[in-house]
């Protein structure tokens, strides 16, 4: 009786120990299987990603950066200066047109940072001196002078982007960016021709 009883208990741990020999194999295969193939896609795809980013920014040539440098920049002059335009000026069609330059170069704006954002290209992030100087006597000017002072700005300076544009639209190499230069002349051609009429209004 008493040897019946120690052969049953000793079956019963043999079992007991097949099964944990079993679950372990099992974990472990199932944590294997979890996690290699995780990390060999994600391996993939930020290498991928890496390429392709370096590959879009070696498309870029010195005309491509500095009319990209240039556009940014002076983007945010208009945008700074029609704001002030919108609330320094007392004459209303210098008002309307700050006004036009804020909506219609904020937009450009925001399409140009879209750009350098898909190739990864770091844009200025704000005014170069000059600018900084313009806009900063700019905002000194009151009254009409300060209407005589941001009519003439406008003027020139639509007539030196226009060029720009047109330059990069003919001699760009990366094509996006040449479609945003070419796309964007004729909003500026516009807005030459009423910066010339608001000038001609405050004079």
């Amino acid at each position: 009786m008493k040897n019946s009883i120690l052969s049953i208990l000793a079956f019963a741990a043999i079992v007991a120990c097949k099964k944990t020999d079993t679950t372990n194999v099992d974990s472990t295969t199932d944590s294997s299987s979890m996690t290699t193939p995780a990390d060999t896609g994600m391996m993939t795809n930020d290498s991928t990603s890496v390429s392709n980013r370096t590959e879009t920014q070696s498309t870029l040539s010195d005309q491509d950066k500095k009319f990209a440098d240039a556009a940014a920049k002076g983007g945010m002059m208009e945008v700074m200066a029609g704001q002030l335009a919108a609330t320094n000026s007392t004459n209303e069609k210098v008002k309307t047109f700050g006004e036009m330059m804020v909506k219609d170069h904020t937009k450009a704006n925001d399409e140009l940072k879209s750009w350098a954002a898909k190739v990864s290209y770091q844009l200025p992030t704000g005014l170069d001196a000059e600018k900084q100087k313009a806009y900063d006597d700019l905002k000194a000017k009151k009254g009409a002078d300060f209407d005589r002072k941001y009519t003439d700005m406008m003027v020139n300076d639509h007539k030196t982007t226009i060029a720009d544009f047109k330059k990069q639209a003919a001699d760009g190499t990366e094509i996006s960016l040449k479609s945003f230069a070419q796309k964007t002349i004729p909003a500026l051609e516009h807005h030459l021709m009423e910066s010339e009429k608001t000038k001609a209004a405050v004079k």
